[in-house]
Parts: C-alpha cells; structure tokens; sequence
C-alpha cells in the first residue's frame, strides 16, 4: 500500500476551467472579457486592488485601501509603518493572505518608487510576489 506524501489542497473553484471567478486587473478589454481562472489569481487581483486604491476612495468602504500610489512623492518611506499598515488592511479584507517581506527603493533623481511584496496564501501554503513600479 502506497504512502501518501503530501496532501495538495485544491480551492473548489479552480476545478471548472469554464467559469471565470472575477474580474482580471488592470480594468482593460482584455482583462474584462476574460477574468481570472484561478483563486489564486484573483486573491492577487484583490491584493493589488487593495494595494492601489486609495483610503476613502471605495463607496460604502471607507477605510478600504493603502492608497501606495502617494508615496512616489515622499521624501523617505517607513517600510514598518507600511507593513503595519498593510497587514491591518490585510487582516480585515484579505485573512488568507500574510506579507512574508516588503521592500522599497526610491530613485529620486528619476522620481521612480518600486515596492515589491513577497506574500503567502495561507490554504495551500503558495507563494507570490507583486512588485508596483510608481513614476
């Protein structure tokens, strides 16, 4: 009798290649007509809709949102108060999702800020990574 190694969990929604579970981001006619086929790509979808919009900006939802775009104008950014920040957004909208490491680079000669987060989706123990370039 065979030993089992390791046990993959599966979300119920990525068995039906036929369905679309949401909307792809950025919002253009390729992202709308086919959407995200995974969880997986949609919780990223979410993370970076998250990521991006601004606090206030979400109808009904008013502390929904990082708002990262305002920091390409910030003299120097604070990654620990970004991650606390993050993490509050995180544990209230997105609890499958824990930031493993971020880290933020700022070329102020160029006006250029680049984050990237390296993050864990807590059911299968996946990870990913998005990385926002700001000009």
């Amino acid at each position: 009798m065979p030993l089992i190694q390791s046990i993959k969990k599966i979300n119920p929604l990525d068995i039906n290649n036929n369905v679309t579970i949401g909307v792809a981001f950025p919002l253009n006619e390729v992202n709308m007509a086919s959407g995200t086929q995974t969880a997986r790509e949609q919780l990223k979808t979410n993370l970076l809709n998250l990521l991006l919009t601004v606090p206030g900006e979400r109808i009904n939802k008013p502390n929904y949102g990082i708002g990262l775009k305002k920091l390409v104008f910030e003299n120097y950014i604070d990654e620990t108060t970004l991650i606390e920040n993050i993490n509050l957004q995180l544990n209230y909208f997105l609890p499958e999702v824990v930031i493993e490491k971020l880290t933020a680079q700022q070329d102020t000669d160029l006006y250029k800020t680049t984050i990237k987060l390296d993050y864990t989706i807590k059911l299968d123990e996946t990870q990913d990574s998005i990385q926002i370039n700001f000009s």
